[in-house]
């Protein structure tokens, strides 16, 4: 690989709109696969709409990611897809982290948590679980300071995001429905 092409390479944030329907993801990722790129990160969850599902990854990729994007949208599950990595977006990720905690140290470690609106979830003899919500930079600066009391676990859900204002990423026609029948559009 050489110095232009890793310099090339930058993180895209995409998001599909899906039939929610067994092996949608893996047909999708199977594309980013074929041109080597990278999946830094993957959220799904049900949508709006009764047998949609919306996925955003965070896909390490180069300038070639428009074309694995249209190559995704001619997947018969996918309704929609969507590079919104040039976009006003509002983008949030979620963190549970579960910490070391004992007398000594759960009050510094509480004190550090409420300064980034962090939630006590569970207070344990040994451990503190803490849920952060808030932009990616939020949830690397909680979990650095938090470094120092020993992390025992992390876990993280990955970027989170929509378009801004009162444009919506996928528009469905309010006046057509969605037939849930496999490989079905009715719009």
């Amino acid at each position: 690989m050489t110095v232009e092409s890793v310099l090339a390479i930058k993180p895209h944030l995409i998001i599909a709109l899906v039939e929610d329907r067994p092996g949608v993801l893996n047909r999708i990722v199977s594309k980013w696969r074929q041109r080597d790129f990278n999946i830094e990160s993957l959220a799904v969850g049900h949508s709006e709409v009764e047998g949609l599902s919306r996925m955003t990854f965070v896909v390490d990729a180069n300038a070639n990611a428009e074309q694995v994007v249209k190559q995704v949208d001619k997947l018969v599950d996918v309704v929609h897809i969507r590079d919104v990595s040039n976009e006003d977006i509002v983008a949030r990720e979620m963190a549970i982290i579960k910490v070391k905690a004992d007398k000594a140290t759960r009050s510094q470690i509480i004190d550090i948590a409420e300064v980034f609106k962090a939630e006590v979830l569970d207070v344990g003899p040994e451990t503190l679980i803490l849920e952060v919500t808030g932009e990616a930079i939020k949830v690397e600066s909680l979990v650095t300071l938090l470094a120092d009391y020993e992390i025992v676990e992390l876990v993280r859900t990955g970027k989170v995001a929509m378009v801004r204002g009162s444009e919506v990423s996928h528009e469905i026609p309010e006046d057509e429905q969605w037939d849930r029948a496999p490989g079905v559009h009715t719009w």
